[in-house]
């Protein structure tokens, strides 16, 4: 199966995503170290749960959401999942001080990446999110990924190098 959403971490932040997104698609599948948590938001939500391995094949947008200290273990993990994929797919990192050529390093491929500062607010369509998309992201990524975020709050373009910057003024 297909899901237009994935997300490993399901976390304060990756959660305050996830109800962000559920309220514009139910195509969704959450993973977490703790799979009780995956579980128990997926069944909030209308999503459905499984290894970061399943996310990771089936999600059109990959939704990064653990700790930058975490990120790389969690995509080595993961590169032979995102090696395997025939299809198109997007990383979308949400880890605070992790350039896109940082995730891209880690995850072992040239892959469309983009980059997002969100705040909790997004959890209840208030949020501020700040996004910069690699230069493989297609329009037609970019337009979807605006879409399926739509309901968070406001979307901001911004140049990835003040990206930390955003952050700390919209946090």
């Amino acid at each position: 199966m297909e899901y237009t959403f994935g997300l490993i971490g399901s976390g304060n932040m990756g959660g305050a995503i996830a109800r962000a997104v559920s309220q514009t698609t139910k195509a969704g599948i959450l993973a977490d170290h703790n799979p009780q948590r995956a579980q128990d938001l997926a069944g909030e939500l209308g999503f459905a749960h499984g290894t970061n391995e399943t996310v990771a094949q089936s999600s059109r947008y990959l939704f990064l959401g653990v700790k930058p200290h975490l990120m790389g273990g969690m995509l080595q993990d993961i590169r032979p999942t995102l090696a395997a994929r025939q299809d198109a797919f997007v990383l979308v990192t949400m880890a605070a001080g992790l350039a896109i050529q940082q995730i891209r390093q880690m995850a072992g491929g040239d892959y469309p990446v983009i980059r997002i500062m969100p705040n909790t607010p997004v959890a209840v369509g208030q949020g501020v999110v700040l996004y910069h998309a690699s230069e493989n992201v297609s329009q037609a990524q970019v337009e979807g990924f605006l879409q399926l975020m739509g309901k968070a709050g406001g979307l901001f373009p911004l140049e990835e190098s003040l990206m930390d910057v955003g952050a700390a003024v919209s946090g």
